[in-house]
């Protein structure tokens, strides 16, 4: 058995997890740390009733990770988990091996071991949550890059000012959170987090609702060819909560092939699928990650 950890900046998901994926329990914490040693108290409390049957610890989390050493960089929305060695901190508390990875890297792993991207040459995983996640599979493996950074499409840049020097990040752009916010700010719901109501309001044709999903699918799909021509994988898998709607994928190929149609000389053909996971990929992929580090245990 193995306890796996999935660190988001609202809830922290854990599970205990058998070596073919297999989850036999699985429940979450809020994420209330304010420090690096009161995140990992936490995490410790939740594991001690399971160490006698655990053989290691996984673990997805946000920022740059040195998954190799097992530090964090930046920490996404746990700053002050930037320059931590987490992975070091609580082998010392469970006395089990423990293993880190980014959770977007974490998400493209799941899908490169169970999801669609295992049998695949080449592949990049687009998580579409709060921001945009990227993950790179290239010969069947996960690329980090020199800086630890390949994926890193949150911090790709469109409409760009040459006044101010800046233009608006693909994550925010991309963002799901921010797509479901606008719609339900336009349509005065009372939930502005509500997905499903938001997406009844797509399905059932509502103008204005449709305007703003045209929109967001456009500018997702120009990422996406430009992801097609410098990288060129076989699929461009789209994963996060937001894939559970068959009309984000539908939607995302007919702007590609309007795009197109409206200007010949683009050659590139992404194909464009839905991630097998969705709200666990990052765990599968943690554990993933483990099996990869300590290859004598992947069955």
């Amino acid at each position: 058995m193995y306890f796996v950890y999935d660190i988001g900046g609202t809830f922290i998901k854990f599970a205990l997890m058998e070596n073919n994926g297999n989850i036999k329990m699985k429940d979450k914490f809020p994420t209330t740390a304010k420090s690096a040693e009161e995140l990992v108290a936490q995490m410790v409390e939740k594991f001690l009733p399971y160490k006698k049957a655990v053989k290691g610890i996984a673990v997805s989390c946000p920022g740059v990770v040195d998954s190799e050493k097992g530090v964090i960089y930046q920490g996404g929305s746990l700053l002050f988990m930037h320059e931590k060695n987490l992975a070091e901190m609580l082998a010392r508390e469970c006395h089990v091996p423990v293993v880190l990875q980014n959770d977007a890297k974490s998400a493209a792993l799941a899908e490169l071991w169970l999801g669609v991207a295992k049998d695949v040459h080449s592949a990049t995983i687009l998580t579409l949550g709060s921001g945009v996640g990227g993950g790179i599979i290239m010969d069947g493996k996960l690329q980090s890059g020199y800086h630890l950074m390949a994926g890193e499409v949150s911090y790709m840049e469109s409409d760009f000012d040459t006044e101010k020097l800046r233009g608006e990040f693909f994550g925010r752009t991309g963002s799901a959170v921010e797509l479901i916010k606008r719609i339900a700010t336009k349509k005065n719901l009372t939930d502005k987090k509500d997905g499903e109501q938001v997406f009844a309001l797509i399905a059932h044709g509502d103008e204005e609702a449709n305007a703003i999903f045209n929109d967001y699918i456009y500018g997702l799909a120009v990422q996406i060819l430009n992801i097609q021509y410098l990288i060129d994988p076989e699929i461009i898998a789209i994963g996060g909560g937001i894939s559970a709607q068959p009309i984000v994928v539908e939607r995302l190929n007919e702007a590609v092939a309007q795009i197109k149609a409206a200007n010949p000389f683009h050659a590139a053909k992404p194909n464009i699928v839905t991630c097998r996971f969705q709200n666990d990929a990052n765990l599968y992929g943690a554990l993933y990650n483990f099996f990869i580090q300590f290859a004598d245990e992947v069955i």
